[in-house]
């Protein structure tokens, strides 16, 4: 079974006021899912992103924007550069694969040899 794991891509202090407690201090994050299996790590293109007021610990989802928050929000969103989606196979894959093809081979060379027939 994969692990999914959110990495920060990027982060900044926002200073409009928050709709729950009417403070200036409100942090936008934005993160990039990976997977982490045994044998790939992949990069996914989904980003999410999490509105915080720092003070009152809040959550700000898109139904309490302000105009404001939400203009604030498309300017960091188009700043934000994600990593590309790839797929990087681990160490044990690649022995998986050599340990196959080696085996195949092995057994090719047997049975052309005449050792083994079928």
């Amino acid at each position: 079974m994969s692990k999914e794991k959110l990495v920060i891509i990027k982060e900044a202090n926002i200073t409009n006021n928050c709709p729950e407690c009417f403070n200036q201090d409100m942090k936008i994050t934005f993160k990039q899912k990976h997977k982490y299996g045994k044998l790939y790590d992949r990069t996914t293109s989904e980003i999410t992103h999490t509105i915080r007021c720092n003070k009152c610990d809040s959550i700000i989802y898109p139904v309490n924007w302000t105009e404001d928050i939400e203009r604030i929000f498309n300017y960091y969103q188009k700043m934000v550069t994600p990593e590309k989606a790839v797929i990087r196979f681990t160490p044990l894959f690649y022995i998986l694969l050599v340990s196959l093809l080696i085996l195949i081979g092995a057994g090719i060379y047997l049975w052309q040899s005449g050792i083994i027939q079928f």
